[in-house]
């Protein structure tokens, strides 16, 4: 609730305010272990991904007896 009150030049007084405490280098820093972090998080949710394929695939093999094929 409180967060929807602020109008626009709020948040850019609070902006201000971060980029004075914290300066320039260590939001640059930050938002660089930010991204980092995102693109390892889509790595892992890929390889999860294509991890569950490959054992659906595998379940969804054949594992009829060749012998019982031909009499299909």
């Amino acid at each position: 609730m409180f967060i929807t009150n602020i109008p626009p030049v709020g948040w850019l007084l609070i902006a201000v305010v971060v980029l004075v405490l914290f300066g320039r280098g260590k939001i640059s820093s930050l938002m660089g272990e930010v991204g980092k972090g995102i693109t390892s998080f889509k790595k892992g949710v890929k390889e999860g991904t294509e991890e569950l394929e490959a054992a659906e695939a595998e379940a969804a093999r054949d594992i009829t007896p060749e012998d019982s094929k031909d009499k299909v």
